[in-house]
């Protein structure tokens, strides 16, 4: 069945941005483990970051344009032959269960280390506002995480700036480098980010290029989403970098940084990071009940529910654990799946 395409440039951005950055992106904890551990090299893997963002962004909506894709399992049947389709299938659902994971376990470790909440009860109120948003639908969806983008990019810009004068830089601890041997260096690194988010991405960028206004919409869509993802990842950097001998040590090291400006900007920062989880979280579990629902079970809605309490328990592993060990394996799952993507699209132009 056609969609109706409306969604505009301006919306796919939002869209693309507010379903990669989440709890991993927004709370530093991602630009810290994959980039700012390489000292000043990491910004060359932000480089390599944006322009892959950009160009693979690109690539999924415009595949899910003209096959008018539901979920993500158009998308692999479309670039992947039978088998691959299948293990792409199961990895792409296995990504968002375990990134929807780590959404509610941030949600948690943010409330906690912000406002002394326990972190269950604060990945529980998360798990919530998540099945109520996704059970509204795909529009309420993609408004509810393109909305909160632009204060995300706003607050991630602006701390980083003003935590280069807050206090004289911090720099002891430089030789910091990841706890695992799965990010062997910047640009490998670099790699396995944009694999893992890009694959994770699949749910909603697939089924919002079925619903974009036009091609011209989906290329500006894909160069203000990876733009955008550039721009908030090197201002973090910067403000990791500056403060990284405490940072480091952090579940939610830019909530410190903020704190290091003033009381009211880490609170304005902790709301808005909580809102990009959530839209994170948001775009998780519509995917990964969107794909459920393709395969034929009866009730939806109860898919939803049961997805966001298996996902809750699993978050229960520890936020920083989870992106540092699952997040790397994503990635190098996913190349195989993106190299399909990138392969078959060619043949078929």
């Amino acid at each position: 069945m056609a969609k109706e395409r409306g969604v505009s440039s301006l919306k796919a951005a939002g869209t693309y941005i507010g379903t990669i950055v989440g709890a991993g992106f927004a709370s530093g904890q991602e630009v810290l483990q994959f980039f700012a551990c390489f000292g000043y090299k990491g910004l060359m893997g932000i480089l390599v970051v944006t322009v892959l963002f950009i160009i693979l962004g690109y690539m999924v909506m415009e595949l899910g344009y003209r096959i008018h894709a539901e979920s993500h399992l158009d998308i692999v049947e479309a670039s992947s032959g039978r088998i691959l389709s299948a293990f792409s299938d199961i990895l792409i659902s296995f990504f968002l269960f375990g990134t929807l994971s780590a959404m509610f376990a941030g949600s948690g470790a943010l409330m906690s280390q912000q406002f002394g909440l326990n972190p269950i009860a604060g990945g529980l109120i998360m798990a919530v506002l998540t099945v109520l948003t996704v059970l509204s639908g795909f529009n309420g969806t993609i408004t509810s995480i393109s909305i909160v983008v632009p204060f995300l990019i706003a607050s991630a810009v602006g701390v980083g700036i003003m935590s280069l004068f807050t206090e004289p830089e911090h720099t002891g601890v430089m030789s910091f480098t990841p706890n695992i041997r799965l990010l062997r260096n910047w640009l490998w690194s670099a790699i396995i980010y944009t694999s893992y988010n890009t694959v994770t991405s699949f749910a909603i960028l697939g089924p919002l290029g079925a619903r974009a206004r036009d091609m011209k919409a989906i290329r500006n869509g894909a160069l203000l989403g990876g733009l955008g993802l550039g721009i908030g990842a090197c201002s973090m950097f910067f403000a990791l970098k500056h403060h990284f001998a405490k940072a480091s040590s952090m579940e939610v090291p830019m909530l410190y940084v903020a704190g290091r400006i003033s009381p009211a900007v880490q609170i304005i920062y902790g709301i808005v990071l909580l809102a990009e989880i959530y839209t994170t979280a948001v775009g998780n579990l519509y995917g990964f009940s969107a794909r459920m629902a393709a395969s034929g079970r009866p009730d939806s809605r109860l898919v939803t529910v049961l997805s966001a309490l298996g996902a809750f328990f699993v978050s229960l592993l520890g936020f920083s654990n989870l992106v540092r060990y699952l997040y790397p394996l994503v990635g190098y799952a996913g190349i195989i799946i993106l190299i399909s993507l990138v392969t078959n699209r060619n043949k078929k132009s």
